[in-house]
C-alpha cells in the first residue's frame, strides 16, 4: 500500500511539472503580442485575444476547483472566460474591446487562480481525494491537454495578428528547395485499430474510446502531404473556378468569402507572369517568403476536397489514414508511423520547434512501414470522415459536451499534427475536428485511390 501512494504522489509531482510547462507554452505565445494586440480579434469567427488569456485559468478552476475544495473568489470571472466560440452557420461575435477588462484585471485573476490551485495541489494528498479523477491523474492530464491544444489555437490566432503587432523576431529564411515528385504508395488490405482501451493508466479524451477494429480494403495514397507546388497546379488550372469540383455547400462559401486561394498566401508585389510560384508569398509568423514550393499546402477541408477532386482522388477515412500510418505489412500496428520509440525530433516537425512549416521530405526517420512520409506533425491532416463516436463512447461526467456538442455532422476528422502540436498528443488515439469552411488552422491533406 506504501508502494501504492509512493508511486501516485511520484506521479502527481510528473503531473504539476508537466501544468507548469504547459503554463510556460502559452505564456511564451502571450509574451511576442504587443500590450495593445491583446484586444485585437485576428479571426473574425473567434474571441478576442484577450478571451484567451482569462479563459485557460478559468477553465482550470472550474474543472478542478470543485475536486479541491475551493470556492471562488472571483464567479464573474469564471464565468466570463469559461466558453469559446464555434460558430457553423455564419454567425460572427460583434463584441468590442470596452467589453473586456483590462489586461492588469485579467493577469491579476490568472495569478490568483494559479496561486491558489498550485497551493491546493501541493498541501493535498490526492491519492486519499473521494474524486476518483483527480486521484487517477485524469483531471490534470484534462488541464495540461487542454492548455497545450490552446497553445496551437493561440498559434494560428497569433500567425494572424499583423507582424507589426507582435514583438519583432528574426525575418523568416527563403526556402526555395523543390518539392519532392509526388508518387503514390501501395497499402494492401488489412485491420487498422481506431481509438484506445478503458484502462488504468490510459489517458485520452472521451472520443478516444473504445477501440474498434476495421478491415480496411486496399489502396493506394499520396508518399507525401500535398505540397504548395502541388496545390499551385490546382490553382493555375481554373480549380477555384471550377464549380463540379466542389460540393453545393462548400461552392456558396467559397463564392460568398471570395476564398480564390490558400488562406496563408498572399499575391506578391512583384509576380513575374512567367514563373508562377513567384506570383505568391506565404505569410509565414513573423514575416512572409516567396511560395515554399516543398513545405504543404495549408488549406480548408472544402479546398482539399476539390483538389482531390480535380486530381481524381479522394481524401482518405480516418480508417485508411491510420491502416497507412500504423499498420505494417506483417500485419502488426505500430505506436508511431517509424515504429513503438518515443516522438524525436528527427521523425517530424512537432512539440512546439518551429513556428512554420518544412519541406514535407525533411523528416524521412518518421515515415510509416508502407514508406509515407510527414504523417506526424507540418500539418493537421484532413480526413473524409465526419466527426463521430467510437463504439462504447461514454462523455467524461466532467466535460460532458467536449465531444458529443461537435457530433453534428459538420465537423471532420484531422490526424497527425503541426508544428505546435505537443508530444503529448501524438499518441495513435488521438483525433482532432474542425468544420469544413475553416482556413486557419495548420491543416494539411493527402488523397487516396481505391
Amino acid at each position: 500500500m506504501a508502494t501504492s501512494g509512493a508511486a501516485l504522489k511520484k506521479e502527481s509531482e510528473l503531473l504539476l511539472e508537466r501544468l507548469a510547462e504547459s503554463r510556460m507554452r502559452t505564456d511564451a505565445i502571450y509574451s511576442v503580442l504587443t500590450p495593445n494586440a491583446f484586444y485585437d480579434r485576428p479571426i473574425p469567427e473567434r474571441h478576442r485575444m484577450i478571451f484567451y488569456f482569462g479563459h485557460l485559468e478559468a477553465f482550470d478552476w472550474n474543472l478542478l476547483s470543485g475536486p479541491l475544495g475551493l470556492t471562488s473568489n472571483d464567479s464573474k470571472f469564471d464565468t466570463l472566460f469559461a466558453f469559446g466560440i464555434d460558430p457553423v452557420d455564419g454567425g460572427l461575435p460583434s463584441d468590442q474591446p470596452s467589453d473586456w477588462p483590462s489586461i492588469a484585471r485579467v493577469e491579476e485573476y490568472r495569478r490568483q487562480v494559479r496561486d491558489r490551485i498550485d497551493e491546493s495541489l501541493r498541501v493535498q494528498d490526492l491519492s486519499a481525494s473521494h474524486d476518483s479523477s483527480l486521484t487517477d491523474g485524469t483531471l490534470l492530464n484534462v488541464a495540461i491537454e487542454h492548455r497545450l491544444m490552446h497553445a496551437e489555437t493561440l498559434a494560428y490566432l497569433l500567425h494572424n495578428v499583423q507582424v507589426d503587432r507582435k514583438i519583432a523576431q528574426p525575418a523568416p529564411q527563403e526556402d526555395r528547395r523543390r518539392a519532392p515528385v509526388p508518387r503514390s504508395v501501395a497499402i494492401p488490405s488489412g485491420i487498422t485499430t481506431l481509438g484506445q482501451k478503458r484502462a488504468a493508466g490510459n489517458f485520452g479524451w472521451d472520443n478516444e474510446f473504445d477501440t474498434q477494429q476495421v478491415i480496411v480494403p486496399g489502396f493506394s495514397i499520396d508518399a507525401f502531404p500535398v505540397s504548395n507546388a502541388d496545390f499551385l497546379l490546382f490553382m493555375e488550372d481554373g480549380g477555384y473556378e471550377a464549380q463540379r469540383l466542389w460540393k453545393p455547400e462548400d461552392w456558396v462559401w467559397r463564392k460568398e468569402h471570395n476564398v480564390a486561394h490558400p488562406h496563408y498566401w498572399s499575391p506578391s508585389e512583384t509576380p513575374a507572369a512567367s514563373d508562377p510560384e513567384l506570383r505568391w508569398v506565404q505569410r509565414l509568423m513573423f514575416g512572409a517568403i516567396a511560395l515554399p514550393l516543398s513545405w504543404p499546402v495549408y488549406v480548408s477541408h472544402a479546398e482539399a476536397s476539390a483538389y482531390a477532386r480535380w486530381a481524381g482522388k479522394k481524401l482518405p477515412t480516418e480508417e485508411q489514414w491510420h491502416r497507412a500510418a500504423y499498420g505494417t505489412p506483417e500485419g502488426r500496428e505500430r505506436l508511431y508511423p517509424w515504429g513503438d520509440d518515443e516522438p524525436e525530433p528527427t521523425h517530424g516537425n512537432f512539440h512546439h520547434q518551429r513556428w512554420d512549416p518544412a519541406a514535407i521530405d525533411d523528416h524521412p526517420d518518421g515515415a510509416s512501414a508502407f514508406g509515407v512520409f510527414d504523417l506526424l506533425g507540418n500539418g493537421w491532416e484532413w480526413t473524409a470522415t465526419p466527426f463521430a463516436p467510437l463504439p462504447g463512447f461514454e462523455p467524461h461526467p466532467f466535460y460532458k459536451g467536449y465531444s458529443a456538442d461537435f457530433f453534428d455532422g459538420k465537423h471532420f476528422v484531422m490526424k497527425g499534427g503541426s508544428p505546435r502540436t505537443d508530444v503529448c498528443m501524438l499518441r495513435r488515439s488521438f483525433r482532432n475536428w474542425f468544420q469544413p469552411h475553416y482556413p486557419y488552422v495548420f491543416s494539411s491533406f493527402r488523397c487516396v485511390e481505391e
